[in-house]
């Protein structure tokens, strides 16, 4: 008898809460039992709370990105935006808060920066946004290995799960197997993308998908 467990895997919702729907309805269809988010949940897109509610209902495994963070602990007020894209971003930032409300940033900034589970080949899976060394590193599918190496820093894990490049990738760097599951809310050509992640004892399959949006005309 194999014994697997079965993830599906995301990141970068940033609020869009139709997305998310398609991506959780892809974890149903594959029968994963358990949903890993990678951080980005709320910001800058339409449906914050929404998307938040959704994935706590879920029962999903939460580790906070930067963008959480900021939801979570910047004021607006102190921000001084340069450009116009800048105040639209502060902009966001403030209807993102207003529609969250005060209990759930709190809740936003209180995630962990990273997650642990013990697989059911005795091996650690390590669920961050950036890297392990750094929050704010992110790892592309264009880094070398070397570069992968050190932005992994000492840290023992066997499985990483992140997002940030909204570009996803599955490399084996130095006994560690990276799996970037790109972005449900910030994929390039309106999809949205996730990973189904089995771990067996014969070892670790990833599937990436891509999964169109229904969207409003």
């Amino acid at each position: 008898m194999i014994l697997a467990s079965r993830f599906l895997c995301i990141s970068d919702v940033r609020g869009d809460v139709a997305a998310l729907a398609v991506a959780l309805a892809a974890g149903d269809r594959y029968g994963c039992e358990q949903t890993l988010v990678a951080g980005e949940h709320c910001f800058p897109g339409p449906a914050p709370l929404a998307s938040l509610q959704t994935l706590l209902r879920a029962k999903a495994t939460l580790v906070r990105g930067l963008s959480d963070l900021a939801v979570g602990s910047v004021d607006p007020r102190a921000l001084s935006p340069a450009s116009d894209h800048e105040r639209a971003r502060v902009d966001a930032l403030r209807r993102a808060q207003a529609e969250l409300g005060e209990l759930m940033c709190a809740r936003l900034a209180r995630l962990p920066e990273a997650a642990r589970q013990e697989l059911v080949t005795g091996d650690e899976l390590l669920l961050v946004h950036g890297s392990p060394a750094d929050p704010a590193t992110t790892l592309a599918p264009e880094m070398t290995d070397d570069e992968l190496q050190a932005a992994l820093g000492d840290d023992p894990c066997d499985v990483l799960v992140c997002g940030g490049a909204h570009v996803p990738f599955d490399r084996h760097v130095g006994g560690v197997r990276i799996i970037n599951v790109g972005s449900v809310g910030d994929a390039p050509g309106g999809h949205a993308q996730a990973s189904i992640v089995v771990i067996t004892s014969k070892g670790v399959e990833v599937e990436h998908l891509s999964l169109p949006v229904p969207r409003p005309s």
